[in-house]
C-alpha cells in the first residue's frame, strides 16, 4: 500500500512540477534527503524516483516562465570549483570500480544545488526549503528520540538504509544540525500548536542524537548548543532551558552509555577510535604522496592502507570530513573545502550585519544565525564522520546564497527610495549617506561626531 501511494504521490506531481519546476527543487531535497522510498517494503524501495523527479524539474525549466538566474558569488564559484576538481581527481583514482558510483552520487546532488540556486529566488522559497530539510531529517529525529524514550536508551539509532544518515554516527550528525533549523522556525509566525510541535521535534531529536551511541555527535552537540545559546534572542531563558534539559537526557541515558563516551578520554585504549587514527593517517599518507589529486573517491582497500596505513590491516573509511577531502581529493581538494565554508560563514555574517537594524529582515538574519550553528556542528561532529558530501549542508549553501541575494537586494531598494526622497531637499549623495546613518546633513561634522 506504501509503495503504490508513494507511486502515485511523485507520478501524480510530475505535471505540477513541469508547470513549477520550484515544486521539483522541493521534491528532490525531500527524496534525497529523507528516502521515503526506504520507508516501503515493494516495488518502490529501490524504485528512481529521484530521477524521475529531476527530469520533470529540468524539462519545466524550458516550460516555466517564473524567474531564473544563476547568482555569481565567491561561494557559487567555490563550490563549482571544488565539483570541477573532485571531477579531475576521479580521473585519477586509485580505484576506480568503487570511485566511479561514488562520484555519479556526489554530482547528482551538487548539480541539483545548482538547479535550486537557479531557480529559488524569495523568501519564500527559502523557508518551504528550509522546512523540507528540517522535517525530512527531523521525521528521523523524532522517530529516533521516542524508540530511546521507549528502550530506556538501551539500544542505538539508526538510519534509513542506503542514504547518507544510514550509519547511526551520521544520523546523529544530521539530527543535531537539524535542531538550529528547527528553533529557526519556530521565531516565524506559526499557530502555537505548530510552535509547540517543533520544540517538542526539537527535544527529541537531540535525544536521538544521544540514543546514537556517538561520540563524535556528541563532542559536535555540545559545541553546537554553545554557539546556539550565543545566536539566541532569549540568553537568559535559553540558557535557564538548557541547564534544565540537558542534565536530564544525560541522565536518563543507561551506564553503558555514559561508558562509551567516557572512552573519548581513553582513545589510546579503544579500538574503533584506533581505526579511525588510522585511516588519518592514511588519508595524510596518501595526499603526502600524491598532494594534488589524493586518491579519488573510495580509497579504502588493502592495496592502499598496505601502501600508506600504519596498521595496514585495520581498514577504514575516514571518518572525518576533512580527512576524507583531504585523502581523497589531495591538499588542493581540501584548500577549495574549507575556503568553501569560510566563504559560507562570511556570508552568513554579512546577512546579519546588513539585516540587524531592519524588521523586515529579521527572518534573514535569524535563518543566517541559525546556519552558522548548523555549520558548528558539522564542522566540529563532522571531524570525527564520513560525511563531507552529505547534501544538507550544500542546500543551507544555497539557502544562505539565496538569502543573501533577497537581503542585499531589499537593502539596495531602499536606499535608492532613500535617495529619490532626498533629491527634492537638495541634499548631495554625501549628504544622503549622512541623512540614511541618522543625522541632519546640514549638522557639522564635529557635532555628529
Amino acid at each position: 500500500m506504501r509503495d503504490i501511494l508513494l507511486a502515485g504521490l511523485f507520478f501524480g506531481a510530475v505535471p505540477f512540477i513541469l508547470m513549477r519546476p520550484t515544486l521539483g527543487v522541493f521534491m528532490w531535497i525531500w527524496v534525497s534527503v529523507m528516502n521515503p522510498h526506504r520507508l516501503t517494503w515493494g516495488f518502490a524501495y529501490d524504485f528512481y524516483f529521484a530521477q524521475i523527479i529531476a527530469i520533470a524539474t529540468l524539462a519545466g525549466i524550458f516550460f516555466s516562465r517564473e524567474p531564473k538566474r544563476m547568482p555569481m558569488t565567491p561561494v557559487t564559484v567555490v563550490l563549482f570549483l571544488l565539483n570541477v576538481w573532485m571531477c579531475v581527481t576521479t580521473l585519477f583514482a586509485l580505484d576506480p570500480e568503487h570511485a566511479t558510483p561514488m562520484w555519479e552520487r556526489v554530482m547528482k546532488i551538487q548539480f541539483m544545488v545548482f538547479v535550486s540556486m537557479y531557480l529559488l529566488h524569495s523568501k519564500r522559497h527559502v523557508q518551504t526549503a528550509i522546512w523540507v530539510v528540517a522535517g525530512s531529517v527531523a521525521f528521523f529525529g523524532v522517530k529516533g528520540g521516542l524508540f530511546t524514550l521507549g528502550s530506556g536508551g538501551e539500544f542505538r539509532v539508526w538510519g534509513p538504509p542506503g542514504s547518507f544518515i544510514e550509519e547511526n554516527n551520521s544520523l546523529a550528525l544530521a539530527t543535531i544540525m537539524t535542531i538550529p533549523l528547527l528553533y529557526y522556525l519556530t521565531q516565524q509566525p506559526l499557530k502555537a500548536w505548530m510552535r509547540w510541535g517543533l520544540f517538542g521535534a526539537m527535544l527529541l531529536c537531540g535525544l536521538s542524537a544521544l540514543g546514537s551511541y556517538s561520540r563524535g555527535a556528541l563532542l559536535g552537540i555540545s559545541a553546537m548548543v554553545a554557539f546556539l545559546w550565543s545566536k539566541t534572542r532569549m540568553k537568559f531563558v535559553t540558557g535557564v532551558v538548557l541547564v534544565v534539559l540537558v542534565p536530564l537526557a544525560i541522565g536518563f541515558m543507561p551506564e553503558k552509555w555514559e561508558d562509551r563516551m567516557r572512552s573519548i578520554e581513553n582513545y589510546e585504549q579503544d579500538d574503533s577510535s584506533q581505526g579511525r587514527i588510522n585511516a588519518w593517517w592514511m588519508a595524510f599518507n596518501l595526499a603526502n604522496d600524491r598532494p594534488l589529486v589524493g586518491g579519488g573517491f573510495e580509497p579504502y582497500n588493502e592495496r592502499v592502507f598496505a601502501l600508506y596505513a600504519p596498521t595496514p590491516e585495520n581498514i577504514h573509511s575516514a571518518h572525518s570530513i576533512y580527512f576524507q577531502m583531504l585523502g581523497e581529493h589531495g591538499y588542493v581538494g581540501l584548500g577549495l573545502f574549507l575556503l568553501l565554508w569560510m566563504l559560507v560563514w562570511r556570508d552568513a555574517t554579512v546577512i546579519i550585519r546588513q539585516g540587524r537594524s531592519r524588521n523586515d529582515l529579521q527572518w534573514a538574519t535569524d535563518l543566517a544565525r541559525m546556519i552558522q550553528v548548523s555549520i558548528v556542528g558539522y564542522a566540529v561532529g563532522g571531524a570525527f564522520l564520513n560525511l563531507a558530501y552529505f547534501d544538507v549542508p550544500y542546500y543551507l549553501i544555497a539557502a544562505l546564497v539565496i538569502t543573501r541575494l533577497i537581503v542585499e537586494k531589499e537593502v539596495e531598494t531602499t536606499e535608492k527610495k532613500e535617495d529619490a526622497a532626498a533629491q527634492p531637499m537638495g541634499l548631495a549623495p554625501g549628504q544622503r549617506a549622512v541623512a540614511r546613518a541618522g543625522f541632519d546633513p546640514r549638522m557639522s561634522p564635529e557635532k555628529r561626531g
